[in-house]
């Protein structure tokens, strides 16, 4: 299975906030150039994760994005879940619909493997994934610097 874009960068936007949550909060344009993804790309992500109340823009001075409660004990499963949208892997029933539809096992097989996919993801949470090793080095990319040993 591959993520879209947009659940990649809502990741790992969430991640970023995660790890930042002691400093002034960054502004969506700054977490835009630190994750090399375009500005307006971003806001389209923050806005979304804002709507499902897991991050927090505020705008002007002392403004920024913060990670909310929510969207730090938020299971990644779930997330992508919501963020993926419902669908099949496979597109059965697209423009020119698939000849073996009615008799295919396929279809199924492939349900039950990315249910198993999202259950493997279900127990972890936005918090979980940024625990060292992973935490400290965030926060190197994010200030350009190498994390601290």
């Amino acid at each position: 299975m591959r993520l879209t874009r947009f659940t990649d960068v809502a990741l790992r936007i969430l991640m970023r906030l995660a790890v930042v949550e002691n400093e002034d909060p960054p502004t969506t344009r700054e977490v835009a150039a630190i994750m090399q993804v375009p500005y307006t790309h971003t806001a389209k992500v923050v806005a979304r994760l804002q709507h499902l109340g897991l991050v927090e823009a505020r705008r002007g001075r002392g403004g920024g994005l913060t990670l909310t409660g929510a969207g730090r004990s938020a299971s990644i499963g779930g997330l992508v879940r919501e963020l993926e949208g419902p669908g099949d892997v496979v597109e059965c029933e697209g423009s020119t619909p698939c000849p073996l539809r009615s008799a295919c096992r396929l279809r199924g097989a492939l349900r039950r493997a990315q249910e198993a996919f999202y259950a493997s993801l279900d127990p972890i949470t936005v918090a979980e994934l940024v625990t060292s090793p992973t935490g400290p080095l965030l926060i190197g990319i994010s200030s350009g610097r190498p994390a601290a040993d």
